[in-house]
């Protein structure tokens, strides 16, 4: 077993990424740094810079406190300050977090590794997965990997930003390998309005709040379609043990009560209630298939990235090479829906009902069709009922 890092004097905490969960956890961490005597009161924020009616939004940020942009009236606390450059905001730190989309973190870190202070950790807020020719890779692995075998924990939970800025109670999970920097992590972001408990299990803690946008996909279907709250709550419960399965399989080290924890059962549920996924997936269906989730990223999240159909992408990919993707019928409906063109109100069809059909409506005076509906038969023998 590693020993723990060893610090001298006060320790510096760098934040990597300004978004809308960055500056959520910013309004905590600056709090938390000034109140625990063994943190450096400033805590740097790095911040891609951006042009916001003329004025640049580091300055906008420093000056009014507020990232007008993604985070609009909240303010920050006055010890947090927004950096243009990763080399100058992360300087000497002995606590990196990252909370920005992993498609940057490759070259951020070749600018970072080496310019932190010795012993120096780190903690990922991103709610990803990468995937490369060999299957599943961690984001805390390309942390560590790109900064030098530097130890990497994960946090992850029902936290949906705006809540969190606002103050709202929630609960999150640390998952950890070295018990010491957890609980140094701990008091990093502890708060009376953002309980924190921390378990050793990284990959658990951390896939699971990568599926879980996965699963918040079929919500936002069931959303689209109309269905109510019995039929969502049947995506959940299937979702979560296709969660279960899939990580327990890749990561058999992985404990069962990892998915009780804030990161796997209340964060799937908060996500398919009232996250970006859930939300873009309605607006798919509602669009009738005729807006790709592209552009309804463009149109709907001002500047923040969908991560449930890159994840849904790669995990098929992994599924379809290991011959498994039977197994996993919501995730392979969930791909077919967004990518191949299967009508949304498939996804029931392969859960549970008896059969999908498409009914002819009306033809025109040449005998071609020109209107067809959806139907869906389902239950015990004799009960039929169109259901969409």
């Amino acid at each position: 077993m590693a020993h723990p890092p060893h610090y001298g004097g006060k320790k510096r905490v760098a934040i990597v990424g300004s978004g809308n969960w960055g500056c959520a956890i910013a309004k905590i961490v600056g709090v938390n740094c000034k109140r625990h005597p063994e943190f450096d009161d400033e805590v740097r924020m790095w911040t891609f810079e951006e042009m916001i009616n003329g004025r640049k939004l580091t300055e906008i940020i420093n000056s009014e406190h507020e990232n007008v942009k993604y985070m609009k009236g909240i303010r920050l606390p006055d010890n947090v300050v927004a950096d243009p450059d990763v080399v100058s905001a992360t300087k000497g730190a002995h606590v990196l977090i990252f909370v920005l989309p992993h498609q940057f973190l490759g070259g951020l870190c070749k600018k970072i590794a080496g310019n932190h202070a010795p012993g120096c950790i780190a903690i990922s807020l991103i709610k990803a997965v990468h995937f490369d020719a060999n299957g599943i890779v961690l984001i805390s692995d390309m942390i560590r990997k790109g900064l030098n075998g530097m130890d990497c924990s994960v946090l992850m939970g029902a936290n949906l930003a705006k809540e969190v800025a606002s103050g709202a109670f929630c609960e999150t999970t640390i998952g950890y390998r070295e018990e010491a920097n957890g609980k140094l992590l701990m008091k990093v972001f502890n708060d009376p309005l953002f309980h924190v408990s921390i378990v050793k299990d990284v990959p658990g803690v951390e896939v699971c709040g990568a599926l879980k946008n996965v699963v918040a996909l079929g919500a936002g279907f069931t959303d689209g379609m109309g269905l109510g709250d019995n039929s969502k709550a049947a995506i959940i419960r299937i979702g979560l043990m296709e969660m279960k399965k899939f990580i327990q399989s890749h990561f058999p080290g992985v404990m069962d009560v990892t998915f009780f924890e804030s990161c796997g059962v209340a964060d799937l549920i908060v996500t398919c209630y009232g996250g970006r996924n859930r939300r873009c997936a309605e607006a798919f269906v509602r669009a009738g298939g005729q807006k790709s989730f592209e552009t309804l990223e463009r149109e709907l999240l001002n500047g923040q990235k969908l991560q449930g159909t890159l994840t849904v992408k790669e995990v098929v990919k992994i599924l379809k090479a290991e011959g498994q993707l039977d197994k996993y019928p919501l995730f392979k409906s969930i791909y077919n829906i967004a990518f191949e063109g299967a009508p949304v109100e498939s996804m029931l069809a392969t859960l549970g009902c008896f059969e999908l059909q498409q009914v002819v409506l009306a033809k025109n005076q040449f005998g071609d069709v020109v209107s067809r509906r959806t139907v869906v038969y389902y239950g015990r023998a004799g009960d039929r009922r169109a259901a969409l």
